[in-house]
């Protein structure tokens, strides 16, 4: 059964109440649901996470409430409202259109909750749901999904169902060929066998080394830049 909306909170109310200029809407916090069977959570919107790369166009640094949704491009304009009969002006702003939605994601399992303006629902109805906009390739989406679509995508790369699509693509590409990886994980970790260690010895080995400031030997260098006699050539 999904999650139903939460309710209005006796402290919102009374927030509320005190500041009278803000809505409940401004004052409602909105909790992610847990993810099934999975110990990562969805990210938090403002809170810093070190695991998550940093978004390569930074944060916005003009209209910055749609650092915290899926705004697109969109973003607040100013213009004058000239009357008819004086041509006197007025300045006025023109707002997007901005509704906090609780959007399905196939690969998470749950509804996700953000902001979102019309226009990004409508293209993400388009492409066939969140997850499917979140994964776009082009620099364009890219550039729509902002900090905070840039973190709900990393979140939804880690999902199995996701992995292994990213997995088929690449194979279809002729990226990697099907076990290639399972292979040579197995093949480096007998080679570790064979010379009397393993993975975990190595790593310790390695790390002792680099404290001491020890060289490192990589191979034997057999026949390394062998002089030969010149011969004659049959």
């Amino acid at each position: 059964m999904p999650p139903t909306l939460p309710t209005c909170s006796l402290r919102a109310g009374a927030t509320a109440l005190r500041h009278p200029f803000l809505t409940l809407s401004q004052v409602r916090t909105y909790k992610q649901p847990r993810i099934p069977n999975s110990p990562i959570p969805i990210p938090s919107v403002t809170a810093p996470h070190p695991e998550i790369p940093a978004y390569p166009p930074g944060p916005r640094q003009t209209y910055h409430q749609s650092n915290t949704g899926l705004y697109g491009t969109a973003s607040i304009r100013f213009g004058n409202k000239v009357s008819a009969k004086n041509e006197i002006k007025t300045r006025r702003a023109w707002r997007p259109n901005v509704h906090h939605k609780r959007l399905w994601s196939d690969s998470l399992q749950v509804f996700v909750r953000t902001r979102v303006t019309t226009r990004v629902l409508r293209t993400i109805d388009k492409v066939g749901g969140l997850d499917n906009y979140l994964l776009g390739i082009k620099p364009a989406r890219v550039k729509e999904l902002g900090p905070w679509g840039w973190r709900l995508r990393w979140r939804v790369m880690q999902t199995d169902a996701v992995r292994q699509k990213l997995k088929e693509e690449r194979v279809a590409l002729g990226l990697i060929e099907e076990g290639e990886e399972a292979q040579e994980q197995e093949e480096e970790a007998l080679m570790a066998l064979e010379e009397g260690g393993s993975p975990e010895g190595i790593m310790e080995e390695t790390s002792t080394m680099l404290e001491n400031e020890e060289e490192f030997t990589i191979g034997k260098e057999e026949d390394f830049m062998k002089e030969e006699k010149p011969g004659k050539k049959e």
